[in-house]
């Protein structure tokens, strides 16, 4: 067999770092994922992976492209990866690897540098999913049913798929195997045999369930879908509620206020929790698989998600934010031929850095065109001393589904800086109203829930103007500086002005 590392990338839609025990959160007390924890007694785990933009076709397309939304063009739910984006995968597989996905791919193009693929038409469903195997009709990415349809959960299916192909594989080439699950993205359908495991259990709030968000600018304080009904248009306790929800309506007649609230919680985390159970289950018979075939020492296995999902924190449900809850990303990585067990990093990584990470650990050449940096040393408990210490985030689907507006921002290992702007642009799918500008400032070490907006705080003030700066400098530098949107400009140094700030200079031009 060859001594190159095979590697086993699982990928879960929508799950949160908060929700995996081994991250140690407030649901750890009620909620183990034992198996996924296995990952991190054995390898790796990663305290601060961000993705770039917090939703799930653009963060894949990143993830695959090793490229910001605005380069590989995978703006927004809508957007294709463009059939001339090169991935990783390609690279693989002209240096000799098996290549292989199965799950959910919705990248609305045809899967590209695969041997064998098997994958969920569009966002797939729970229950009996339709797959798209190579050999079916194109377009396959179709929010219809498209595809041969299997009896089962999906989230079972999908472990099944992928350990039937390591059995059959070709054992004379090293694998990159993606094993990607829809859970536990809505509306959280749970395999029946978890019905009862949460009876008799109170799932620990968090405390900015309750947030009084005054401390919040005009441009996100009243967006977003909401746990409670403080948000009118968009919020749990109305989605939960109806005659169709498919794990059962949440009763909510004669309650109260708070009370609504906190029967809407329990619901959701609940019934997402299932999900995640599901998931943890299919890493362990992953797992059990590599060991019986004696390929573990000499397998890489990465778990992560997409991006992170809020859980009730800031009584939001969904993703979208750049708000911590969202913007993290999960990521364990075990490889016991160079990863040291029960290793804990808290350096800055994002899903830009995969790619290089994987090729580099294959030793194969990264293109030019894949952006980002392998973090292999840091895997390996070295951070180089010209690491990075930011993250750029945008989310360009304004308003579209959960109500959250256009913003962009940084994220370095001390503080954020938002800059909500409001506007639709040209972005596929986002809605055509505006929502208020609005900039937003935390510190990540005093506040690292993010309770507390410093951006006017007069004590923040050299802070604020370092954080511009390097906002700036990093727009820039990858290329997002906005000259192709003259009102998105004005905007950005009227707000600025309006707080007595002169504006440092974005334009390239």
């Amino acid at each position: 067999m060859s001594e190159r590392p095979n590697i086993l990338f699982i990928m879960s839609d929508d799950h949160a770092a908060n929700a995996i025990s081994a991250y140690g959160s407030r649901l750890a007390s009620v909620f183990r994922t034992p198996h996924i924890d296995r990952l991190a007694e054995e390898g790796m785990l990663l305290y601060n992976c961000h993705c770039t933009n917090a939703i799930c076709t653009p963060s894949r397309a990143t993830i695959l492209t090793g490229q910001h939304s605005h380069v590989n063009g995978v703006r927004t739910l809508e957007d294709p990866l463009p059939a001339d984006a090169r991935t990783f995968v390609e690279d693989f597989r002209a240096a000799g690897y098996a290549t292989a996905l199965f799950g959910k791919w919705h990248l609305h193009a045809h899967p590209r540098g695969f041997d064998e693929f098997s994958i969920l038409p569009g966002q797939g469903l729970y229950h009996d999913p339709f797959f798209i195997d190579p050999d079916d009709d194109w377009p396959a990415d179709s929010l219809y049913p498209t595809g041969t349809r299997h009896t089962g959960h999906v989230t079972d299916l999908v472990a099944q798929k992928t350990i039937a192909w390591l059995k059959q594989r070709d054992r004379s080439k090293p694998f990159l195997l993606f094993c990607h699950h829809k859970a536990p993205h809505d509306d959280f359908e749970y395999a029946e045999r978890y019905e009862h495991i949460f009876d008799g259990i109170e799932i620990p709030e968090p405390d900015s369930l309750w947030e009084d968000k005054s401390h919040r600018s005009d441009g996100s304080r009243i967006y977003g879908t909401s746990v409670s009904d403080r948000n009118v248009r968009r919020n749990a306790i109305r989605w939960m509620s109806r005659a169709d929800y498919p794990t059962g309506t949440l009763d909510v007649t004669g309650l109260s206020a708070d009370e609504r609230t906190r029967a809407a919680y329990q619901k959701y985390l609940k019934d997402y929790l299932r999900c995640v159970r599901g998931i943890d289950d299919s890493v362990g018979s992953l797992l059990d698989y590599l060991d019986s075939d004696g390929i573990a020492s000499n397998t890489i296995v990465v778990y992560t998600s997409d991006q992170g999902m809020f859980l009730g924190e800031h009584d939001y449900i969904d993703k979208r934010w750049i708000f911590e809850e969202s913007l993290r990303m999960p990521l364990l990585v075990r490889y016991p031929r160079e990863i040291a067990a029960g290793g804990r990093c808290d350096t800055l990584v994002s899903n830009l850095d995969f790619a290089r990470t994987l090729l580099d650990y294959a030793d194969v050449p990264a293109a030019d065109s894949f952006d980002g940096r392998s973090f292999r040393p840091i895997l390996s408990g070295t951070t180089p001393a010209d690491w990075s210490d930011v993250v750029y985030n945008r989310y360009w689907m304004h308003m579209a589904h959960h109500d959250n507006p256009a913003h962009y921002g940084i994220r370095t290992k001390e503080h954020k800086l938002i800059f909500f702007y409001g506007l639709p642009l040209d972005a596929s799918g986002a809605q055509s109203c505006t929502t208020p500008p609005g900039w937003e400032l935390y510190d990540l070490v005093n506040d690292p829930y993010e309770l507390r907006n410093v951006w006017s705080d007069p004590a923040y003030a050299d802070a604020r103007a370092r954080l511009l700066n390097q906002l700036v400098a990093t727009k820039r530098r990858i290329g997002d500086t906005d000259d192709r949107y003259p009102e998105l400009k004005t905007l950005f140094e009227e707000t600025l002005r309006a707080a007595g700030i002169e504006p440092p200079v974005l334009s390239t031009k």
